[in-house]
């Protein structure tokens, strides 16, 4: 039974006697969306009526059936229209469903790496995965973290950029200016994982030129080490390398799992 009542203006526990039961059953309901018998509950103190749903992250949700299914699509390769057509819903459930999704998942790795409060990291690999959004001519940037011997993912940050290589021209064509936020991106990313990594830890990283002074800033006993980047593997893959031993190969593997399992990030050509 639920010793607590939603209104945040209700003060228990009774105010007569604190012996009353303030909150005592009421019935059951019907839910549609799963074909369920929720309990109810009625406060005695306020006058409210709630059930145990109304406690629950998908409380209101009216297709609560397909969330384990859109979760198992779009980490598959599916696209969220596909989806929406496999599932006989409407696309714009998708899009719903994966913002709801979205949380769910930064919460769940928000508890996974509760671990690393205390045990914190030494080791640390750290690059930008690149993509775009519905044209070439607006990359983005997605700043990734892993545990090189867990693979976890510590954390994550995404930012615009302009164009690049002969692009340029095409994009100054036909879009307004697109200003450079990677570092916003690097800043959020470096500081969020303060949290889970030791200052004198040792972060390993390719050459970008802009690395060092954000490594320096957010964590100035640290070690940064860096190693050149090789040729991809497959003809357009950037993410795993045609090396004999590639030392980023943790965060290398991991980027290139999320390309081939997230079709967002699927390589057009």
């Amino acid at each position: 039974m639920k010793s607590n009542c939603p209104n945040p203006y209700c003060v228990l526990p009774h105010p007569r006697s604190p012996k009353i039961k303030s909150i005592v059953r009421n019935g059951t309901v019907f839910r549609k969306s799963d074909s369920r018998y929720i309990q109810r509950y009625y406060c005695r103190v306020c006058g409210s009526f709630f059930s145990k749903a109304t406690f629950d992250p998908r409380f209101g949700q009216n297709k609560r059936r397909v969330n384990a299914a859109i979760d198992r699509y779009l980490c598959s390769g599916v696209s969220q229209r596909r989806a929406a057509k496999l599932l006989n819903i409407n696309p714009k459930t998708v899009a719903a469903k994966l913002r709801f999704l979205a949380t769910e998942a930064r919460a769940e790795m928000n508890k996974d790496l509760k671990v690393f409060n205390k045990n914190k990291l030494n080791n640390i690999q750290f690059d930008d995965l690149e993509t775009s959004e519905h044209t070439k001519c607006k990359p983005l940037s997605v700043s990734l973290a892993v545990a090189p011997k867990s693979w976890k993912i510590l954390g994550f940050a995404v930012a615009q950029m302009p164009a690049k290589g002969h692009l340029v021209k095409i994009a100054k064509r036909k879009y307004p200016y697109r200003p450079d936020h990677r570092n916003r991106s690097w800043a959020e990313l470096l500081h969020g994982l303060s949290r889970y990594v030791k200052p004198t830890a040792t972060f390993l990283s390719d050459e970008n030129l802009h690395y060092p002074k954000f490594v320096k800033h957010y964590f100035p006993d640290a070690k940064h080490e860096t190693t050149p980047g090789g040729r991809g593997a497959i003809v357009g893959q950037g993410e795993l390398k045609k090396l004999r031993f590639d030392p980023l190969f943790s965060l290398n593997h991991t980027c290139a799992m999320l390309r081939a399992n997230m079709n967002r990030l699927f390589r057009k050509t």
